[in-house]
């Protein structure tokens, strides 16, 4: 365990994340753990400082837990997963006396009221609706093709359909014909609907200290859902300049003054650029691991820094790289999905594991042998993980491994 520094800012991590836990162990601030029982008594085993608390659903007794840090003299609460995004909000409010914190989590949460502000503040967005069940699906989809001036017979343009406060691709839906509505079970209402937007889509992570930008990286998505790397290709990272303003424009509709924020966007063939969504929590596809991989620096680490408002600027400007040129190479993740309905082995392609980007796997052998259909996308079987100097032979490798059975 480093030496903490009493000096520097007392931080919640709120979740359960080893990585993080790691991080934050071997960094100078002091910090204690926040997630649920279950993980108690390893936190006891391993000297983890720990309170245990159940983040279910914010209730009459949420005001407790921020009393409970307040009182340990803790600075700061930080989410690592979407379901704790409104308790840090929450609490954040009680403890830097801030109540608007809370309102501001509630938007990271809540995807139509994120768009409304997001609209509010001159970002252009797709068209979006909120759907109470079937028919109002059925009707966002008829209305978007009417409006595109379809007629009787062609395809028509995809809707997605989004639940409300689920991170990534957990509940999102394609929808292209009145059918489909069909196969939409009643418990995913009510749920977000929007146009489809042509582009090419990608993430941003963005750490943000007294508002402003400390460090910001451009994550390439080969295929959303299956596979990520960092940093971008040039072609994608010529954009940065637009992305940069798009990002100080998000920073002062949300009202941002400390954190991370991990936004999605699409820019068209035109160069036109569109706000997907926006995260207040580490991206998913371990991307803050891909950024250790490639520039050397935690990400866990440059998180308590952005949320702690007694960091200061010369310690700010030591710790994070200069994106893009301080990379040491490309480092990407493929998320593997069954190819086959009937799997008993894991077996890892020879030509994956012979290629000289490929690192290592996190794939366990299949528990069962039918694999379950993949509802929209789906959550992947575990990741395999790339590192190399070439960003456009990284870009073609990830793809391709859409075509290979890792599981036979």
């Amino acid at each position: 365990m480093n030496q903490k520094n009493p000096e520097k800012g007392y931080v919640a991590l709120l979740g359960w994340s080893l990585g993080a836990i790691d991080a934050v162990d071997r960094f100078d601030r002091r910090y204690v753990v926040v997630a649920p029982k279950w993980a108690e008594e390893y936190a006891k085993e391993h000297d983890i400082p720990f309170i245990a608390w159940d983040f279910e659903r914010l209730n009459d007794r949420s005001y407790e837990i921020a009393q409970m840090l307040q009182d340990e003299g803790v600075d700061v609460a930080i989410p690592l997963f979407e379901e704790t995004v409104e308790w840090a909000g929450a609490i954040n409010s009680v403890l830097r006396d801030q109540p608007r914190l809370f309102g501001q989590a509630m938007l990271f949460r809540d995807k139509a009221l994120m768009k409304r502000r997001a609209q509010l503040g001159g970002i252009r967005v797709g068209i979006f609706e909120e759907a109470h069940d079937k028919a109002d699906v059925v009707r966002f989809l008829k209305r978007v093709n009417q409006t595109l001036l379809k007629l009787h017979g062609d395809p028509n343009d995809p809707i997605h359909m989004k639940a409300f406060d689920k991170a990534g691709c957990l509940g999102h839906r394609v929808i292209r014909t009145p059918d489909d509505v069909d196969n939409i079970p009643d418990d995913e209402f009510p749920a977000l609907l929007e146009s489809h937007l042509d582009g090419w889509e990608f993430a941003v992570e963005a750490w943000i200290h007294r508002g402003k930008i400390r460090f910001l990286n451009i994550s390439e998505y080969v295929t959303l859902g299956y596979s990520v790397f960092v940093p971008a290709t040039p072609e994608l990272e010529s954009y940065r300049p637009q992305i940069t303003r798009e990002i100080e424009k998000l920073i002062k509709t949300f009202d941002i003054e400390f954190g991370f924020v991990h936004p999605e966007y699409f820019v068209t063939n035109d160069g036109v650029m569109y706000f997907g969504e926006v995260a207040y929590r580490p991206p998913g596809f371990n991307v803050f691991e891909l950024l250790e991989r490639s520039y050397g620096f935690n990400a866990y680490q440059g998180l308590v820094l952005a949320f702690d408002p007694k960091a200061t600027e010369e310690e700010i400007e030591a710790f994070f790289p200069q994106p893009v040129v301080d990379a040491t190479g490309h480092a990407g993740c493929f998320g593997v999905y069954p190819r086959r309905r009937v799997v008993s082995e894991l077996r890892i392609p020879e030509e994956t594991e012979n290629d000289p980007y490929f690192e290592f796997h996190e794939l366990n052998p299949p528990l069962d042998q039918k694999v379950t259909k993949r509802t929209a996308f789906g959550t992947h079987w575990g990741l395999v993980y790339f590192y190399g100097e070439d960003p456009h032979r990284m870009r073609d490798l990830l793809k391709h491994q859409e075509e290979l059975d890792f599981y036979v």
